[in-house]
Parts: C-alpha cells; structure tokens; sequence
C-alpha cells in the first residue's frame, strides 16, 4: 500500500513539473527559426503578442520579430510606430498576412485615416522585412531605422479580417481598442494601455443606454399592460405602470440613439449599415407611439377600435426590431460575451414569466366566464322559482 501511494506522489511530481515549463512559456523562452536571438522582448497584454528586438545604439537600427500566438489564416497582422500618438490612425506599420497557398506576405503601410492598409514606404527606413507562419504562429521579423524621436515612441499592433485577400478593417474595441502603449528600445522598457479608451466607454454606455430601454423596459411595460389589467385588484395601476415604463425607456432610448450618432460621427469610414438603419426605425417608431398617446380616444369612441389595434402593432414591431438590433450591437463589439449572455438571461426571464402570465390571464379568463355563465343559469332559474312562489302565496 505504502509503495503505491510513493508510486502515485512521484507519478503526480513528475507531472507537475512537466506541465509547469509548458504553462510558463514566455517570450524570453522562445526559439525562432533561423537560430534568431533576441536580447530584449515583451510579452503584449492584447492579442496574445510579444514584441522581440535587439538594438544597435551605434546604427540606431532595431532589428524586431513581432509574434501573433493562435493566428488565423483568414486574418491578417501589424505592428507600428505612432510618434504623433496612441492610435493606428496615422502610424508607421508593419503588415503580414497568409494567403490561400501557404506563402506570407510582409510589407510596410503609412495608415492614414481611411481604414486600410496599402503598400507604401514609411516615414522611417526598414531595410528588410519579412514574415513566416509556422505552428498556428505569425512573426514578423524587420529592421528598422529609428532617429532620436523613435528610440522611445508609441507602439500600435493589431490584427483584422481579410476580405478578398486583402486586410479588411479591424475592431475598434475590446482587445483591439487597446492594443497599444510604448517602447523604449533603448532601456527596453514597454508600457501598454490597460484600460478602456473613451470610444470604448462611449460604446458602453450606448449598449448598455439602449438594450435598458428598448431592450427591457419596453418589454416590462407590454407585459404590464396585458397581464395586470386582468387582475382587478390592479385598478387602474396597470395603466400607470405602463406608461411610467414606456416613456421612461423612450427617454433613456432617445439618450441612447444620441451617443450612436455621436459614435457615428466620431468614427469616420466605420459604419454598422445594419445596426444604424434599425436604430434609426426604431427610433421613428418609438416617437409615432409617444406621439399616438396625445391622440388617444376615449374607451367608447367609436375610433378606439383602431387606434388600439395601431398601437399594439406599432408597439410589438418595435420591441421585436429593438431585441433584433440589441443582438446586432452585441456583433458589433466584437467583444462582450458575457454581456450578450446577460442579455439572453434577460430575456429568458421575461419570457418566462410571459407564460406564467399568460396561463394565468386564460385561467382567470375562462374561470370568470364560467362564473358568469353561471349565474345567469341561477339567476334565471331562481326568477322562475320565486315568480312560481309568489303566485302560489298569491294564491
């Protein structure tokens, strides 16, 4: 027993020991190909990166290999120097993509405004250049000739679909909002942005504005009006509570359309054509239903039929293409999984107690009809009683 119980302690050493290297492995420990040695390297916090280099003071050349772990072939990948700031717009960047025979292209890409990324010659001299793609990794491998304002810059590195074979712009949020900092290939210093940029708060709060407005509120609101009506305890609150949730999630809807077009405008050559013609639907359709409250006749007019029947439509419409764009705008992050899972739970929850509701509401229904059905039986069945009583006392 003893001998087993030693035999099992050293099976479980001995995988420990072989499993921890393989959890540790960083960019100080990695081997390229070629025998290529690096004397500085760091590991990126974004994208499963690492930025290798060694650099030559006398030259003021850095010789880099910029590495992408779990590439994809259908992506493409960079890294640039941006002196001017912390933003792919306007840097000096490195590319390379796989195409569909195997071979890696790499080139150099001055990125203006417009997202692409075309050949061109950069600010700066990179004598040589190159990318390989071995093992599921991308590594760009480049000497650059730097000058006294790129000795310790801005870094920028991304990846990005391809489209046609050729890079396709790439997501402005998440890891990819972030994916930047400095180098300082002198001291071999690297700081990165680890926080959320502004456009990425932006786009928080528009998600998170709108999937609370359109998204909840409305819904809570049709369920309160067709399922508590039928309790009469309820009187007239149902009505109240209706309302109270409808105009309170317009107003936060319109608050969140707003920042879309803010983002919009903030975001040129980016667009969402999907997402931003739904909104703007939704929208409109929003403001008819404020607008058709001021219109609303009274329970005996004769329109009242039809302006029900318009409402409940109008109201129902927007709540679908409201969930619709909701799950759009989760697409367009690009990111928040855990977001669009809260969101399902949301709406499962909702949708649950829809059905309680509504095997209740027929319950109630059918129960008062019965009821009713009743006693007018009794109530026919004792008038004829009493009349027979009454004429046999008049008798």
């Amino acid at each position: 027993m003893d001998k087993s119980l030693t035999t099992l302690l050293f099976s479980c050493t001995l995988v420990i020991f072989l499993c921890v290297p393989s959890v540790a492995q960083t960019c100080r420990n990695y081997a390229f190909s070629g025998n290529r040695v690096y004397s500085n390297c760091n590991d990126l916090p974004q994208l499963s990166c690492s930025l290798h280099w060694n650099y030559d003071p006398s030259k003021m050349t850095a010789d880099i290999a910029f590495r992408k772990t779990g590439a994809s072939t259908s992506n493409w990948i960079a890294w640039a120097l941006n002196p001017s700031g912390q933003m792919m717009a306007g840097s000096q960047a490195l590319v390379a993509y796989q195409h569909t025979n195997g071979t890696v292209t790499a080139y150099t890409s001055p990125v203006t405004q417009t997202p692409t990324l075309q050949p061109g010659n950069l600010s700066f001299q990179v004598p040589s250049i190159t990318a390989e793609s071995s093992s599921g990794d991308m590594t760009i491998f480049a000497t650059v000739q730097l000058d006294a304002t790129l000795v310790a810059t801005n870094q920028v590195w991304q990846e990005g679909p391809l489209s046609g074979g050729s890079p396709a712009q790439h997501p402005t949020s998440g890891p990819n909002g972030r994916s930047m900092g400095t180098v300082n290939f002198a001291s071999g210093a690297v700081t990165s942005t680890g926080g959320i940029s502004s456009k990425d708060r932006k786009r928080n709060v528009h998600g998170v504005l709108n999937a609370v407005s359109w998204g909840i509120l409305m819904p809570v609101g049709i369920i309160m009006a067709r399922y508590l009506k039928v309790f009469k305890s309820a009187g007239p609150v149902w009505f109240y509570l209706h309302a109270i949730c409808q105009t309170s999630g317009y107003a936060v809807g319109v608050a969140g359309w707003a920042t879309g077009i803010k983002l919009g405008s903030d975001s040129p050559g980016i667009t969402y054509g999907t997402h931003r013609k739904l909104g703007i639907t939704i929208f409109a359709l929003g403001t008819l239903q404020v607008l058709a409250l001021l219109l609303r006749p009274k329970p005996d007019h004769k329109y009242r039929l039809y302006w029900n029947i318009y409402h409940h439509t109008i109201g129902y419409t927007t709540v679908i293409l409201s969930i619709i764009n909701i799950f759009e705008g989760f697409e367009a992050l690009d990111r928040e999984k855990n977001w669009k899972k809260a969101y399902i739970g949301v709406l499962i929850f909702l949708g649950a107690v829809a059905v309680v509701l509504e095997a209740v509401t027929w319950f109630i229904v059918i129960k008062r009809k019965k009821a009713a059905s009743s006693d007018k039986h009794v109530s026919g069945a004792n008038g004829v009683n009493a009349y027979g009583s009454r004429v046999q006392q008049t008798v």
